[in-house]
């Protein structure tokens, strides 16, 4: 196992952290949920060791999850990419694509074939069906630009836009205004017909068990707008889901790492 324990971490985080491995077990399931967006950098590597750790630590269940429902942003030497850079690291999973595989694209192959989020589609669209039956769903045509230029918080007169949820290339958004106030209308449905990632994510940890999840504090938003949909839909197993956020790497710029602005690290794979 290579070195990728996490290094220059606060002594509040490991305390955290080693507070919340003690609250794993035997009966637990962790995962690791890249998106093939990009090549992994090394900041999902630490994400990674620190799930992996938690689960091999207290003999728990690791899950490896692709998220691959943006295809506009999927590329295969992407989905490569991660198993080579898992394998390159160590890191090892009980559940998902390519349990037991060393070879990349019979690991890859596996993926496509029965643990594509695709494959799932069905069990996404019933929660959006379960949320439209709440009557807070509108729809809603406004771009990322238009948001900005109305200062980037969803202003409440957006939802009247005179649209139904049936038509054509809109969004479905959720009321959350007075809800709470710590949440905007996000997205559940895109304009694709696409369900939005944190419906898909919310369905996935309930389909699969998952009991504690370790995730980069740029995901704190998403963990919350998670435990609120789920709550509204009255699923108190995902309530008790033990939740901790990891300081994000940053490069020398001081920007956190990303794949899409190439910080990723390429393997030499050729699908």
């Amino acid at each position: 196992m290579k070195n990728y324990s996490p290094e220059n971490l606060s002594s509040d985080f490991v305390a955290r952290y080693e507070a919340f491995v003690q609250s794993v077990g035997p009966g637990s399931m962790l995962r690791m949920a890249p998106t093939p967006s990009g090549f992994l950098h090394r900041g999902n590597l630490l994400n990674f060791y620190l799930n992996w750790h938690a689960a091999r630590s207290k003999g728990a269940r690791l899950l490896l999850r692709i998220d691959d429902l943006d295809a506009d942003r999927k590329r295969p030497e992407y989905v490569a990419g991660i198993f080579e850079t898992l394998h390159h690291a160590g890191f090892d999973w009980d559940i998902g694509p390519g349990t037991g595989m060393t070879d990349t694209a019979c690991c890859v192959a596996d993926f496509e074939a029965c643990w594509s989020q695709h494959h799932r589609i069905d069990l996404y669209n019933e929660l959006l069906a379960r949320l439209r039956d709440t009557g807070l769903l509108f729809a809603c045509r406004k771009s990322r630009k238009d948001i900005a230029a109305a200062g980037g918080v969803y202003p409440p007169d957006f939802r009247e836009q005179g649209l139904s949820l049936d038509d054509p290339d809109v969004a479905w958004r959720i009321r959350t205004a007075g809800l709470d106030p710590t949440m905007q209308d996000f997205v559940v449905r895109r304009r694709d017909g696409i369900p939005a990632y944190q419906v898909a994510s919310v369905a996935d940890d309930l389909h699969f068990g998952v009991t504690h999840i370790i995730r980069g504090e740029d995901l704190e938003p998403s963990t919350r707008a998670q435990i609120w949909l789920a709550g509204l839909l009255g699923e108190t197993v995902f309530g008790k889901i033990r939740f901790l956020h990891h300081p994000l790497l940053r490069n020398e710029r001081g920007e956190k790492l990303s794949k899409s602005a190439g910080d990723g690290i390429r393997r030499n794979y050729s699908p």
